[in-house]
């Protein structure tokens, strides 16, 4: 693929195959060392911690100039030792797999080898610096000065991970607060897959003739998107493969051909009766698609399984997480998409690891986003939470 991201994505697509591997490798086992987190009581595993410092080893490694965001720290694992070497052991173990698989006559199997190798963390000291080094970053935000960052999310939906239903693994890399590059794993989706999509459709190597088992969907600004089999064939082997270049299917798209893709009565930040009141004021089919996971969202909509989505909060003061919506949000706006938050403000991304200059999204097609807006805003006047569409 001849784009300025190139190298970027020769190495994150085997990270983050080697990452899938973990997630897989976690979803396996009886006991995934499932946590809750002090701050807000949600849960994390050990696959969160270990793709996390994955990720941050592979790709340090790789361009060590860059700065990192992640979605975890590693305060728990430092008073956890069983946890900590579980996390250590999970990600040794898969690259164990992957190098004493790679064949040696494959120049391609190799380079991907020597890629995955690069994430190894040399200690269990080491995990914690790895996680720690992007569970802290971005507290300052993401000026236009500030460079590049990579933003993770390692475990997009843990709560449908840990049940074995739909998740994704996030990879976004940006530059003085924007996004130029996203890479997003989705284990358990077909890149065949239709909708309506819900947590638990779940698409398995065997359901597929092709022998093809997840997908990866990816995106350059000003480049389009891309998806491709996450793995092929048997054993789950890391490949480099060719890749499909995903239509511009939101361009013209008129109020009769929106679909969508919501999380109906699983999360409590949102406002439920407000979304649903706005997408069926359009005509459109409530919730259609029905994902727990933002990224998974993100995805859907890159696909065409969905075409909008809308999300209220249902406070003013509650703001979205950079590491659930950087990078997957260009999957989207690279096939047609337009994404603004409640108020039609663009999504700012330079303010740190909340996004607090925006309040909720609305997703749509470019031709109709005014119109879908305007239908958001009307609803909640007409529900009487104008206070919703005033800033505090």
């Amino acid at each position: 693929m001849d784009t300025p991201c190139a190298t970027e994505i020769s190495i994150a697509i085997p990270a983050i195959q080697l990452a899938a591997r973990i997630s897989k490798h976690v979803l396996a086992s009886a006991n995934k060392g499932t946590i809750e987190k002090a701050e807000d009581l949600s849960p994390v595993t050990v696959a969160d911690f270990a793709i996390q410092a994955y990720l941050t080893k592979v790709l340090s490694s790789s361009f060590p100039t860059d700065s990192f965001v992640g979605e975890e720290s590693a305060a728990a694992l430092r008073t956890n030792p069983d946890l900590l070497q579980r996390v250590y052991d999970v990600i040794h173990e898969c690259i164990d797999e992957v190098s004493s698989s790679s064949n040696d006559n494959n120049e391609s199997q190799v380079a991907i080898a020597e890629v995955v190798k690069r994430g190894a963390p040399e200690s269990k000291e080491q995990v914690c610096e790895l996680v720690d080094r992007c569970g802290d970053g971005g507290k300052d935000g993401l000026s236009a000065d500030s460079g590049r960052t990579w933003v993770f999310d390692p475990i997009d939906g843990t709560a449908t991970f840990v049940r074995g239903e739909q998740y994704a693994i996030n990879v976004a890399l940006l530059e003085g607060g924007k996004q130029i590059l996203s890479v997003v794993a989705c284990p358990l989706l077909s890149r065949k897959a239709t909708a309506p999509l819900g947590n638990a459709s779940v698409f398995k190597a065997d359901d597929d003739e092709d022998g093809e088992e997840g997908c990866i969907v990816y995106a350059v600004r000003g480049f389009g998107a891309y998806v491709r089999p996450l793995f092929v064939g048997q054993g789950s082997g890391l490949t480099m493969c060719a890749s499909e270049s995903l239509k511009r299917h939101a361009d013209g798209v008129t109020v009769s051909g929106l679909r969508s893709v919501s999380c109906w009565n699983l999360l409590g930040s949102g406002v439920d009766d407000a979304h649903k009141a706005a997408t069926e004021r359009l005509g459109v089919e409530f919730p259609g698609s029905d994902l727990l996971g933002w990224v998974p969202r993100w995805v859907a909509l890159a696909l065409g399984l969905a075409n909008m989505t809308v999300w209220v909060y249902k406070r003013r003061d509650r703001y979205a997480k950079i590491w659930d919506h950087a990078g997957a949000m260009l999957l989207f706006e690279e096939v047609g998409g337009m994404i603004t938050d409640v108020d039609g403000k663009d999504i700012d991304m330079t303010k740190g690891r909340k996004l607090s200059a925006n309040f909720g999204f609305v997703a749509a097609p470019r031709s109709v986003h005014h119109v879908v807006l305007k239908a958001v805003r009307q609803t909640l006047k007409e529900q009487g939470k104008e206070a919703l569409l005033t800033a505090a």
